[in-house]
Formats: C-alpha cells, structure tokens, sequence
C-alpha cells in the first residue's frame, strides 16, 4: 500500500530574501538599538510590524509637504516615554501634538516632583488611605496634586487679569511658559521651545480641568473656549498637500487625530501603537482600515499598527527612525 503524503508540495515560495523569515542575531551588550529595530523586519510577528512603522515614519519624515501630528494619552507621560515625547518634538519630528488632558498633569507635576516606582500588585485600599494614587505600577502621591494646585492657581488668576476667555491650545502654552521652562525633560517646554503648538479636546478631564472648575467658582465670568482651537488646528491640517500622524494609545486624543483631517480626506500616512482590540466596536481598538471607511485614513493610505506596550515599543521605533 502506498503511503499518502501528510502535505502536498506547494507552489508558495520565497523569491527575494526580504521574504524570508529571519532568526535575530544578537552580536552582544553593545549592539545598537537601531540595527536590533533593523532585524526585527524579518523577525515575523510585531516585530516585523514595527519595522514597518519605522518605515513608513521614515517616509513620513521625508515627504516635505507632510505636516505630522504627534498624539499620546497620559498614562504615557505618567510613564519614562515623557522624555521620548519630548525628545521627539526637539528634533523636529512633529509641528503638533494631540494629547488628553492628563498629560498636562503629569508633565507639570514632574518639573517639580518624581513619580514612584511600583508594583501592579499592590495593595490599593492600603494605598488609597496612605494617600497615594496607581497608574499601573507608578506610584502618585496626593502631595502631587496639591503641589499642581498651588502652581497652577496663581498662573490662572494672571491669565484671567490679561482677559477672561481663553481657548485650550493657549491655556496650555502659558502654563508651560509659567511653569515648565526649567525641566528639560518636559514634553511642554520643549513645544515652546520649538513652537509646536498642543492641542488637548479632553482638557477639562483631568487634575487641570478640577482647577479650572475651582478657579470659575471664584471668577465666574472666565471661560475656557471648548471649539476655540479649531480654526488653528483646521489650518495646519490644510497647511500641506498631506498629512501624517503617529498615534499612541486610543480615546480622545487618537479620535481627535484622526476626524481632523476627515475634511481634507484622510491622513496620508499613520502609524498606531496600541494594546487595544478590536472587536469590541471601540476607537481606541480600531484599525487603520476602520479609518478608511470613514475617510479619516485615505484609501491608499500608507499605515502600520503595532500591538504592544508603548513602553517598549515606541524606544524602538524612535531609535529605528
């Protein structure tokens, strides 16, 4: 009797190398970030999906009538990728950032005072009556949070006596102006410093937005102008003959992203970091090709999605580009 063959041979073969997955080649303690994002291409998995993201960043970066948006949500500021922001709007990569408001927090909570070092495994009630806050394993004590208080109180009283209607992209610029200037780390300093201008829809959600609430019992007539950012933000989307975005984490700061350029057709190219599913119908797990069908990605946009911890994965992508 003639034995049947388990598996017929097929015609699927590799015909370039670039097809062919690749076993990593560590070379030791001193090989550089940059080549171990360059094997990850062959690697297979996420890997090869954010060696795509530093390629088609790397596109991005290199179309002259790109504008790039930047946009990341505040857990990620409460987090070390702070300085990577910030080292990203030093070096030019983006002329804007869309963020929550939370991020404003905790980036002017840390020109003052340190975030701690955790577990997620910690006791919360126990936390909760020492006065301390989780943000996974990062550790914020209550003592934070007054010290936001009383920075920021005075600023906002100065900018109610310049005048009693301000939209959030200037709110956020003059608190960096007043309080952030000494830390260079600070993803808010640094947008001063290079003029890139933050955006934040989600501003009254967030230790700012309790402020602002506090400061308008007092001055009732200061308001903060929720649509006054629009036309400028409608501007630089239109600004180019494209547009592009890195996209970190979901929410309102990806929405906001993304249904920006809905009038101009869609972002040219995106790249999303995210842990997010998708099958529970939210934005935050949505992908690119989700955004196709509402045009907020063009049809043949250039887009990447990686799957993993920001943590992880945006160093090596900022170190592959």
């Amino acid at each position: 009797m003639t034995k049947k063959k388990l598996f017929k041979k097929t015609s699927l073969a590799a015909s370039r190398g670039s097809d062919r997955v690749k076993d990593f080649e560590i070379s030791g303690p001193e090989m550089p970030t940059d080549q171990l994002a360059r094997q990850m291409e062959g690697a297979g998995f996420q890997a090869s999906e954010l060696a795509k993201a530093v390629q088609v960043l790397k596109e991005m970066k290199r179309d002259e009538e790109c504008t790039v948006f930047l946009a990341f949500t505040a857990n990620m500021v409460a987090s070390g990728l702070r300085g990577v922001f910030a080292k990203l709007v030093r070096d030019g990569f983006c002329d804007a950032i869309i963020t929550t408001g939370g991020s404003v927090d905790h980036d002017i909570i840390k020109c003052y005072d340190d975030y701690l070092l955790g577990s997620f495994a910690e006791d919360d009630i126990g936390l909760h009556r020492k006065g301390v806050n989780r943000i996974g394993n990062i550790l914020v004590p209550n003592d934070r949070y007054v010290l936001f208080e009383e920075k920021v109180q005075p600023v906002l009283e100065k900018c109610y006596e310049e005048k009693k209607t301000w939209n959030g992209r200037e709110l956020v610029e003059r608190l960096a102006k007043e309080l952030c200037m000494k830390d260079k780390n600070s993803v808010l300093k640094a947008c001063v410093d290079k003029k890139v201008p933050v955006f934040s829809p989600g501003l009254i959600d967030s230790a700012l937005g309790l402020n602002l609430y506090q400061f308008k019992t007092r001055k009732r007539d200061f308001a903060l102008d929720a649509v006054g950012d629009m036309e400028e933000l409608d501007q630089l989307v239109f600004a180019r003959k494209r547009t592009g975005a890195l996209v970190c984490g979901g929410g309102i700061s990806k929405h906001y992203t993304i249904a920006c350029n809905l009038l101009k057709g869609g972002l040219d190219y995106s790249v999303y970091v995210t842990t997010a599913s998708e099958y529970d119908g939210s934005l935050s797990g949505a992908p690119a090709r989700e955004a196709k069908s509402w045009g907020k990605i063009k049809e043949k946009g250039t887009t990447a999605t990686v799957v993993g911890d920001a943590t992880i994965v945006l160093p090596l992508i900022v170190a592959g580009i």
